[in-house]
């Protein structure tokens, strides 16, 4: 699913457009967010792609939701 973060004055931020969800990222499987697990504040997680470099942000990109419906 397509997911935008961005970088706030908050922390990041999760922006789910097919769902028209706006979360902050409240815990990451690695230090930085990129090649690991990435919890909203709403409890969703999202499986985060990979990068050789660190991206510029805001981006967007597929992360895989790991949660399922009866978690949320």
């Amino acid at each position: 699913m397509k997911v935008m973060i961005r970088n706030t004055s908050k922390g990041l931020e999760a922006y789910v457009p097919k769902k028209d969800l706006e979360e902050m990222i409240v815990e990451t499987e690695k230090p930085g967010l990129w090649g690991g697990w990435a919890k909203l504040s709403n409890g969703w997680v999202f499986a985060m792609p990979d990068f050789d470099e660190e991206p510029k942000l805001p981006i967007t990109v597929e992360a895989r939701r790991l949660t399922t419906a009866e978690e949320d």
